[in-house]
């Protein structure tokens, strides 16, 4: 029933929602606010969203009125505390059979009249965790959903890795049969950006992404860490600065070697990569890890941004039609 269904599919983050409206593969319409969790987290009230929500379903609906959409699919931090209710975290392994088994169907008057299906997300190791085990927990909310369609559609070959590089970097492990075996998120996209504009290097290097690879300043940023630790790596920006090499360019090259290696090394190390990995990202970024993971003898491909938009949707279809 897939094929041809025709629903509403939501993604809900913490900065941002995105609203399709979907008959089978083919996008009717799209709309997108910069409105998610964090407003709840901010504001004590998820209303924002609510509201913001309600609007998109809207404008989607009225931009393919002949449409007749049978519910609203939605993954992501939606289905957290602070979205429209939290659905608990499935254990791994997960695939599309144990997400669709698993979410949950809901009505949300104020929002939608149509009902809700909300698709839980899936966590690996000991959740709730005690100290000593914390290192082997791990937690995600829509990636489950992107990582099941990458398989669907063909874009991720199991058994495989999938290294998603948001505000955190999420390395996620699939196994033989397509499904989430585990997964070890960092906060590195974060503190990059944080590095770059909250820190004595501010000054050192742009507050904008990564433009261009320079794969010396990359390696030697790597190196660097690897010699003396993330920490030190990091100083060592100010002092190329301080010493007037490099451009800014050039020295975020160097800051962004330093926390690639750091979490590879760490990923390395917990044989959390596969000897296939597909890199959901867009620009230099996607690409200084592609030289990175090249290195250890890891082929790897990029994700374009409508590839990952139409795997994500292509999981949402599978899990929905499940449904119906």
């Amino acid at each position: 029933m897939a094929d041809e269904l025709c629903a509403v599919f939501v993604d809900t983050g913490t900065t941002n929602s995105r609203v399709w409206l979907v008959r089978g593969e083919t996008i009717l319409a799209k709309a997108e606010a910069q409105v998610g969790v964090r407003d709840t987290a901010k504001n004590g009230s998820s209303m924002r969203l609510r509201l913001a929500l309600r609007e998109l379903i809207e404008q989607v609906r009225a931009q393919a009125e002949d449409s007749e959409p049978v519910c609203v699919a939605a993954a992501g931090m939606i289905t957290s505390a602070l979205g429209l209710a939290e659905v608990p975290h499935l254990i791994a392994p997960a695939g599309i059979a144990e997400l669709a088994a698993a979410t949950r169907a809901y009505e949300f008057a104020d929002v939608t009249k149509l009902p809700v299906l909300l698709v839980p997300g899936v966590k690996s190791g000991q959740m709730p965790c005690e100290l000593a085990m914390v290192g082997s927990a791990d937690l995600m909310r829509g990636e489950e959903t992107l990582c099941a369609g990458l398989v669907m559609i063909g874009l991720a070959a199991a058994p495989a890795t999938v290294l998603n590089l948001g505000s955190h970097w999420k390395a996620i492990k699939l196994d033989a049969d397509g499904r989430i075996a585990a997964s070890v998120t960092s906060l590195a996209g974060e503190l990059v950006y944080a590095a770059q504009t909250q820190t004595i290097l501010a000054s050192a290097v742009p507050h904008e992404r990564l433009a261009a690879v320079n794969v010396e300043w990359l390696e030697a940023g790597m190196r660097e860490q690897r010699n003396s630790g993330l920490a030190r790596a990091l100083f060592c920006v100010r002092l190329l600065e301080q010493s007037k090499r490099g451009s800014a360019e050039d020295r975020l090259n160097f800051l962004i070697g330093a926390f690639i290696a750091a979490d590879l090394d760490a990923l390395s190390a917990r044989e959390v990569l596969s000897d296939s990995v597909v890199i959901v990202g867009s620009g230099a970024l996607a690409e200084a890890w592609r030289h990175a993971l090249a290195q250890t003898g890891i082929q790897s491909q990029i994700i374009s941004g409508e590839q990952s938009e139409r795997a994500l949707l292509a999981g949402l279809r599978a899990i929905a039609g499940a449904r119906h």
